[in-house]
């Protein structure tokens, strides 16, 4: 994967994403042999300098969809880096849909649905939903978010109830007998 001339893969990784050219995108999947693993760590890997943004970051701060749908479809990808700021990419749609509301709260409602966390505080103490701007419909989806997010039982609860579980019922077993 290496580039003797001409930008390299990171560099056009970032420039898809500020222009939402998602056929140079298709185009560097192919480049990494559609290997998820290598994709995700070019995606995960690859920042502006001064911002730290990674693509997904630019993606969500431009309002530019189809590569985002493409990214989130990528197994492996970080879905809430953050960038020198703190802000993660749901932050950055956040602040996009002030100025894009039915397409940004489009953006923020399948970044939540990929994973994104809404409890994410940046460097200024603000969780995305603290950025919201007179937009009622986008306030109750992120609360919405961060309620179902903290009703979700922990994985190392679920695996110890699971455990007990398996226990109880080897222990009922071995009483009938």
């Amino acid at each position: 994967m290496t580039e003797t001339e001409g930008a390299s893969l990171g560099e056009q990784l970032l420039e898809c994403a500020r222009r939402n050219n998602t056929e140079l995108l298709l185009d560097i999947k192919v480049r990494c042999n559609n290997d998820h693993v290598q994709l995700s760590q070019l995606i995960n890997d690859t920042r502006e300098i001064i911002t730290d943004n990674s693509a997904l970051h630019l993606a969500c701060q431009l309002g530019n969809w189809e590569f985002i749908d493409i990214v989130l479809d990528i197994e492996g990808v970080e879905i809430d880096p953050m960038n020198r700021e703190g802000d993660t990419p749901l932050h950055l749609a956040v602040k996009y849909t002030n100025e894009e509301p039915e397409h940004g709260f489009f953006i923020v409602d399948n970044m939540l649905d990929a994973g994104s966390d809404p409890r994410v505080v940046d460097k200024h103490g603000l969780k995305p939903i603290n950025y919201v701007k007179d937009n009622s419909k986008l306030k109750e989806l992120l609360q919405s978010a961060e309620y179902a997010i903290s009703m979700e039982v922990p994985e190392d609860e679920q695996l110890a109830e699971q455990s007990q579980d398996v226990d109880n019922d080897s222990a009922s077993a071995s009483d009938s007998d």
